[in-house]
């Protein structure tokens, strides 16, 4: 990978929703932060719903001449829009997002974007992590179970710092509550992804609780991740392999009972295994009939879907460029004899 560009330029991307910590500080945090980067900059705040309180702070630092934008979205939508909005408008070929609340020390913005030396996407890893048995509990269970099912192992997705290429999210679009899983699915598009420690800050406490429709909600998104990661251009591979086991198993059943019926001469009335292996087999026959409708879809638009990223075009150089470089002979000949 080729170092970044001398003449890039930052759009730092700052959401602002439920959760945010002190405007003025957090604001000069960030500020001294990117300018140590030594590439001009912008930061962009994008209101994900009304806050009286947040947008006249920001609107006084803007007064005071400090270079940044702000988005208000008409109501909130989630981070992940609020992020797709704020890059939507964002200048900088590299986009960094940022909590609206401390989080990381500021001084470790620079580590984030350096790291896109070798990679398109960096995220951050806190480290060491604050919180006591059960939030580590809760941490290693929901990075497990995402690992597990998408094959994509990382350790601290709730990290909303991150610095990544503006052409990662031109092909992958956010919505909902998909930020926390940029990282899988900017990797699942062949991107490559980098997690790099950086300090959490000491005023990082959420003094809140989890309730149950948040894990439920946490849940769900994984279960949503990992059908677009392992099945969103091969829908029958997974309708197909629930639509087979629910037949087999209804189809099993009801063989069972037609033997029972034909051998040993029992009734087919008031048995609801019968209703149960029918119903079996319809579901089935209904899952591998998505399945195969999800496939026509995707072979009707397979020509403006793009599967893959190019990440370097190395041409043969010609005759006449080995010529001038002073090149072998022998390749010289094998290059003018190719063209004949």
């Amino acid at each position: 990978m080729s170092l970044i560009a001398a003449g890039s330029r930052i759009s730092a991307v700052i959401p602002v929703g439920v959760r945010v910590s002190d405007v003025p500080t957090l604001f000069a945090e960030y500020q001294q932060g990117l300018e140590a980067c030594g590439l001009p900059f912008e930061l962009i705040y994008v209101m994900d719903g009304p806050n009286t309180t947040v947008l006249q702070g920001l609107k006084a630092l803007q007064s005071a001449g400090a270079p940044l934008l702000i988005v208000q979205l008409t109501r909130s939508f989630g981070e992940a829009t609020a992020v797709m909005a704020g890059t939507e408008r964002a200048s900088g070929d590299i986009i960094v997002t940022l909590p609206a609340y401390f989080q990381i020390v500021g001084s470790e913005i620079p580590k984030l974007v350096h790291a896109l030396a070798d990679c398109d996407v960096a995220i951050g890893y806190r480290q060491p992590r604050a919180g006591g048995a059960f939030e580590t509990l809760r941490r290693s269970a929901f990075h497990g179970l995402l690992g597990s099912v998408t094959g994509a192992h990382f350790h601290d997705l709730g990290c909303g710092a991150r610095a990544l290429k503006r052409r990662v999210l031109e092909e992958i679009s956010l919505y909902g509550d998909q930020h926390r899983f940029l990282a899988v699915l900017a990797e699942h598009h062949g991107f490559p992804v980098r997690e790099v420690p950086v300090t959490q800050s000491p005023r990082d406490r959420f003094e809140g609780a989890y309730r149950p429709r948040e894990y439920t909600r946490g849940f769900l998104d994984i279960f949503t991740v990992f059908f677009l990661v392992r099945f969103t251009k091969k829908p029958l591979r997974f309708f197909g392999m629930m639509g087979a086991s629910t037949f087999a198993i209804g189809a099993l059943l009801l063989a069972w009972i037609i033997l029972e019926r034909i051998i040993y001469a029992q009734p087919l009335a008031d048995r609801p295994l019968l209703l149960l292996s029918s119903l079996l087999v319809v579901l089935g026959l209904q899952l591998f009939a998505l399945g195969l409708l999800g496939e026509l879809i995707i072979f009707t638009h397979a020509q403006s879907i793009k599967g893959y990223q190019v990440a370097e075009v190395i041409e043969f150089p010609s005759a006449e460029a080995k010529t001038r470089e002073g090149g072998p002979a022998e390749l010289l000949r094998y290059a003018d004899t190719s063209t004949r």
